[in-house]
Parts: C-alpha cells; structure tokens; sequence
C-alpha cells in the first residue's frame, strides 16, 4: 500500500508539473505552486526528485512531449496523406488553444524559448521531443511518396512553421495565425513538384 501511494504522488507531481509547464512555463512555476495543485506532502518533491525543480521539470517536459508524441504518430499513421494528418493536428491544436483560452500552445515550446539554452536537462528534453516530432513527419512525407532528403528539409519546415504559429497564437489570443500556416502547409503538400 505505501509503494503505491508513493508511485501515485510522484505521478501526481508530474502530471500537474506538466500542466503548469504548458500553461505557464517554467519560470512561473513554483515548486510550492506544484506540491499545492498535486496536493502532495511538502517532503515528498525532494524524496521523488532529489535534484529539485529542473528535475521535476524535465521529467515532466518529457511525459508531456511523449503524449504529444503518441499522438502526433497515431494521426500520421492513420490519416490517408500527409495532408489530411497536417490537417488533423492544426484542429487538434486550434481545439486546444480555444479550450485553454490561449493558455496551452506546445507543451515543450514555452520553457524551450525560457531554458533550453541554460539547463542541460531541459535542453535534452526540447531537443529530443523536436526530433522525434521531426522525423515522424519526415517518415509520413516518404511514405506519401517524397524524397528522403527534401522530407527531411519539409518535415523541419512544417514543425517550425506550426511551432512558430503557435506562440502568435498565444500572443494575439487568435487562431488565426495556426489557420494560415496549416492552409500554407497544405498547399506546399499538394504542389505537384514538391517531391
């Protein structure tokens, strides 16, 4: 019984240092803010992640990335061209943005823009969920038919271009800016010279 209480607290950690993270980032998250929300004993942080915030936080940034990853990979999987999957993950992330009020973008791009460039594990974690999501778009272009290197050079296209979007998103509280991206990718996917 107390193993599984312990696991359920670290989860509890996680899950709401990840929602805080998306919501608000990194340096407006407290760890009293994390113990609080996850209603968990004020030991239990250091006991779960003895390296403190930048632990708890990279470790969350991770799980974060890691369900976008499924995601990301299911609709790329299952959609019938790259078209219709880019298509797929702009409503997904225009749902998400309205739902939240304009508070959750990407999980990751928010505390990459705040620490990738000063904390090695942070930096490990945005790095490594950008080239997964990367290389998953890469893979779906050849599948579609692409080159392997231009899909390599469109797949980095896309996600910036998506990533970019979001933080105008957020900024101007529209969806405006996601809707012209996604409408520019799709033509950029259709043009019959593209590959």
């Amino acid at each position: 019984m107390w193993m599984a209480t312990r696991g359920k607290t670290r989860a509890r950690l996680l899950e709401t240092a990840a929602d805080l993270l998306h919501r608000q980032g990194y340096a407006s998250t407290g760890l009293n803010q994390v113990l609080d929300e996850a209603s968990a004993p004020r030991g239990s942080l250091y006991f779960h992640f003895p390296g403190g915030k930048e632990e708890l936080m990279a470790e969350a940034l991770r799980g974060a990335s890691a369900g976008l990853t499924e995601l990301l990979e299911r609709t790329l999987a299952s959609a019938p061209s790259a078209e219709v999957a880019l298509f797929l993950i702009v409503e997904y992330f225009r749902g998400q943005l309205e739902q939240s009020k304009f508070a959750k973008g990407c999980p990751v791009a928010t505390v990459a823009l705040e620490q990738a460039a000063v904390s090695d594990p942070i930096h490990a974690a945005c790095s490594r969920a950008y080239t997964q999501w990367e290389a998953l778009i890469a893979g779906r272009l050849v599948r579609d038919g692409w080159a392997r290197t231009r899909a390599d050079e469109v797949a980095g296209f896309i996600l910036s271009s998506i990533e970019g979007a979001l933080i105008l998103c957020r900024a101007h509280r529209s969806t405006a800016p996601l809707l012209r991206v996604g409408g520019e990718l799709r033509r950029l996917l259709t043009r019959k010279d593209a590959a």
